[in-house]
């Protein structure tokens, strides 16, 4: 049976090739046989057709150290707060990148500002990219690098990472731990939402802390949407979503788009790739019961996490909706979730242009 084409709700690709650096990497890219979980070839395999592709202005200083994702719980220190400087100066160069790989695939790539853009990439068998910011860093207080950014296609933005910034407080690593976890949004963040909301801008949930979640819920007149994160009472991980949470986000009519990363899918917390596929079924039931058929989707953060090993990369994304139809799913509801409910919820959230 084919496979359902397939828009992600996160990936960190775009990080992957800045970190590789050079014209290289970009053309790898575009030619396939890369390393990583998305290129060309491997999306064409697992009719992985476009999504949000993330900005993620990286911490000089050191990142995460997956392997502390254990089995007996962990608790990890944040990276210090970036400065302006150094996140504009990645969140540039990330961008560019995007663009350089529309301009390097002849047509099979596009840079997506709307939904009838992403509509018309996929007639057309191009994948279809959205800019995406995951840590809102490189944008001043003021709110002018967002009309920039605005103008140039950035159309969904999580205003922070896990480390905090002059926006919010992300919510750290640690298992086992509520969500629940600092304070809520600053005076700087609420403008953001604000502006965001006029800009019809997709505000990303993932990766904030609860006060902060119930600041948005409460500020914005838009879908809640949470575009890689899972099922707390599933995974008690703090990057999760509670019950609660998952309510509002169901009354809003928003999305959760399932994080294949394995920290917050396993009940043990432990980031490991020998993971099953039941284990990514269990929270797409939980999900489904919790937000309705119209509330799922996917948000793979595929080339920013451990993933499991039946899946492996975007060319094994069939393997994923075989077992979703041994378990039951339908073509439809398996539509849905593969790119149906996340071309909604935008049409839902972005503005004319």
């Amino acid at each position: 049976m084919q496979s359902p084409v397939v828009f992600d709700g996160h990936n960190d690709a775009l990080l992957r090739l800045y970190m590789e650096g050079g014209e290289a990497a970009i053309a790898a890219f575009l030619a396939g046989g890369t390393s990583g979980h998305i290129d060309l070839a491997k999306a064409a395999a697992g009719n992985f057709r476009g999504g949000l592709f993330a900005i993620f202005p990286p911490s000089p200083r050191g990142g995460l150290d997956l392997s502390r994702f254990g089995t007996n719980g962990y608790d990890m220190a944040m990276p210090a707060p970036l400065e302006i400087a150094e996140a504009t100066a990645s969140t540039i160069a990330m961008a560019s990148i995007l663009f350089r790989l529309e301009r390097g695939s002849k047509g099979a790539f596009r840079v997506c500002r709307s939904v009838a853009d992403i509509r018309s990439a996929l007639a057309g068998g191009a994948m279809a990219a959205v800019m995406h910011i995951e840590g809102a860093e490189a944008i001043d207080a003021d709110l002018a690098t967002l009309d920039v950014l605005h103008a140039a296609g950035l159309r969904s933005i999580g205003m922070v990472w896990s480390r905090d910034n002059i926006f919010a407080h992300g919510v750290p690593m640690r298992f086992p731990s509520s969500p629940d976890i600092g304070e809520g949004l600053t005076d700087a963040g609420k403008r953001l939402v604000a502006r965001c909301n006029a800009l019809g801008i997709l505000l990303d949930l993932s990766h904030l802390n609860e006060k902060g979640f119930w600041d948005v819920a409460r500020l914005s007149d838009a879908p809640l949407v949470a575009t890689h994160s899972n099922v707390h009472a599933l995974c008690p991980v703090s990057r999760n979503l509670t019950d609660k949470q998952l309510a509002a986000i169901a009354e809003s009519r928003g999305v959760v788009g399932l994080n294949f990363a394995t920290a917050f899918l396993r009940e043990d917390g432990w980031m490991t790739a020998d993971t099953g596929l039941d284990v990514m079924i269990r929270h797409l039931d939980g999900l489904v019961e919790r937000l309705g058929e119209d509330g799922v989707a996917l948000g793979s953060d595929f080339d920013g996490a451990v993933i499991p090993a039946p899946i492996g990369d975007a060319s094994g994304l069939p393997k994923l909706f075989e077992a979703m139809r041994r378990h039951g799913y339908g073509e439809a509801l398996i539509d849905k979730i593969a790119h149906r409910n996340w071309l909604d919820v935008l049409e839902r959230t972005f503005r004319p242009v």
